[in-house]
């Protein structure tokens, strides 16, 4: 996860500063990072009726999206919630989702090289979005720009989005009846969507599929999907040996 990234100096042909390359390249990063920024910010308001659903207050839910900021464990923590589990095993549920978060930050401080006294505000915008713009980006101007403005928009739409659909729920009362319950679910799975883009992705997918239907009977509420969490290292693990015997293979002939 962390190997060496090559940034561009910015001193090839056609990218210096006086070749007029530069605002044109900047003002493709922004619209672009305010897309990705408002296209996932609007899912803040199912996040907001799935916590109030699940019993969470009004303070509650939006001290989660300005404290955690990261969908997939909130919508995790709050489902956990909502199916009756431990507040502990939801928890726990919730931070494995988040270490992936951290990988990122290893690609990404070097990518980004920010200034250390502002590293930890920035940590806190670490998440699949920031990362995928940033990443995309052929230099590190063009990166933090990338970054900052997702995180800015993406920071901002979401906890307003967020206030939205809880005070909306409160006013609404239950959101089973009205069938609001579903909607955390179903944006959960749109954000997993684009991500399971090869045959490791899919096969880990199905397999936590898998292993949650089948510890659901069995387990309390919120350890399935820790449970299901097993599925990535043994997928892994399999195409790991796959991969040996396929080298082996090879050069045997």
């Amino acid at each position: 996860m962390a190997e060496q990234i090559d940034i561009p100096t910015g001193t090839e042909a056609g990218s210096g500063p006086g070749s007029g390359s530069e605002p044109k390249a900047s003002a493709a990063v922004v619209r672009d990072a305010l897309g990705v920024g408002v296209a996932v910010g609007l899912s803040g308001f199912a996040f907001g009726v799935t916590s109030a659903g699940a019993g969470l207050s009004v303070p509650q839910t939006c001290a989660l999206s300005l404290l955690v900021f990261t969908g997939a464990s909130q919508f995790a923590l709050v489902g956990a919630l909502a199916a009756g589990g431990n507040p502990l095993t939801a928890a726990a549920g919730a931070f494995f989702l988040g270490v992936r978060n951290a990988f990122y930050g290893l690609r990404l401080s070097g990518l980004l090289g920010l200034p250390r006294a502002v590293r930890p505000l920035a940590a806190h915008w670490v998440i699949d979005e920031t990362s995928a713009v940033a990443l995309a980006q052929p230099d590190r101007r063009t990166a933090r720009l990338g970054f900052t403005v997702t995180g800015l928009s993406l920071y901002a739409l979401w906890n307003l989005t967020t206030l939205v659909g809880a005070l909306g729920a409160s006013a609404l009362g239950d959101t089973a009846a009205w069938g609001l319950d579903a909607a955390g679910p179903a944006v959960f799975l749109a954000l997993l969507a684009p991500m399971l883009r090869g045959t490791v992705e899919r096969a880990a997918a199905g397999l936590g599929v898998l292993l949650v239907l089948g510890a659901l009977p069995l387990l309390p509420a919120g350890v399935p999907v820790l449970v299901a969490a097993l599925a990535a290292p043994a997928v892994l693990a399999v195409h790991g040996l796959r991969a040996r015997r396929a080298a082996g293979e090879g050069g045997v002939r």
